[in-house]
């Protein structure tokens, strides 16, 4: 969808506000089995809960801060399922393993989805429980929290690689492990006077981290996520009505000369309508 499509319905239904993030985290929580304290928790640490976050040294986006190739992954791997078909059917896979779209357009709409809360919340969930089957087939015991994160941070490969290599020599120094990872967060792989962090020096660090994204995000968070099902929260129909509206608008703006072109309704912000009840399972 267009950038203006986005952040025309975006601002008209609030996404910035904690309501409908944690609305949206909640229900993904319940469609998919994920803990919900651990995606609040990687939201938080993340975006601080800002569905517009933009990383300045990678492609991450969004509240989960997904990479290009991570996003177009998961949309690949799960979007049929959650009502993104079009999307999933226009990613391809080349024979070195890259996922691209061939349509640049098309490939901006899928990226973009990453700052809608609901899209990126289910997508998070499914790439969660993606990595945690990984590395327990691999590590030979239950992933906790902390792994999943370590997951996130340097795909299910490197956190595998990451919590291997630590069983037997727990003071390597991350950033000779993980070169890219380390010149990307040099915060993370680096202490301030610039010593290199050892793997369990930042397997600490992420503990710490999750524990107080989990904390911070507020104890109404941690309610059931069944009991955001009502309440003064964003519903999908008021979707449908933001998107009523704009065609309204457009047949009163249809003529070529109209000093309000934005406001005239787009296919691609149908699309986000349809979508978002798509994700939200109406």
């Amino acid at each position: 969808m267009s950038t203006n499509a986005v952040n025309s319905l975006t601002t008209a239904l609030g996404t910035g506000s904690t309501g409908r993030v944690t609305q949206a985290i909640a229900t993904a929580s319940r469609r998919t089995g994920v803990d919900f304290g651990y995606l609040m928790g990687q939201a938080k640490i993340e975006s601080s809960l800002n569905p517009e976050a933009r990383a300045r040294t990678s492609s991450a986006t969004g509240l989960f801060q997904f990479l290009d190739q991570s996003w177009l992954k998961v949309i690949n791997d799960h979007g049929d399922q959650h009502g993104m078909g079009w999307a999933a059917d226009a990613i391809q896979q080349s024979p070195g393993g890259r996922y691209f779209v061939s349509d640049p357009a098309t490939r901006k709409q899928i990226l973009d989805l990453r700052t809608h809360p609901e899209t990126a919340s289910v997508m998070a969930a499914e790439f969660a429980a993606d990595n945690r089957a990984f590395l327990e087939q691999r590590i030979g015991r239950p992933a906790d929290s902390t792994d999943l994160y370590l997951a996130h941070f340097l795909g299910a490969a490197g956190a595998s690689k990451f919590l291997s290599t630590m069983a037997y020599a727990p003071d390597t120094a991350a950033a000779g492990l993980f070169p890219a990872a380390a010149r990307s967060n040099p915060s993370i792989f680096y202490d301030r006077s610039g010593e290199a962090r050892s793997l369990s020096e930042i397997r600490t660090l992420f503990a710490s981290k999750l524990a107080n994204g989990t904390n911070s995000a507020g104890a109404d968070a941690f309610a059931s996520p069944g009991s955001f099902a009502g309440g003064n929260y964003v519903q999908p129909a008021d979707y449908v009505r933001i998107e009523q509206q704009r065609l309204a608008q457009n047949e009163a703006l249809a003529s070529e000369d109209s000093p309000y072109p934005e406001l005239q309704a787009t296919p691609a912000a149908a699309r986000l309508a349809y979508l978002t009840l798509a994700t939200l399972g109406r």
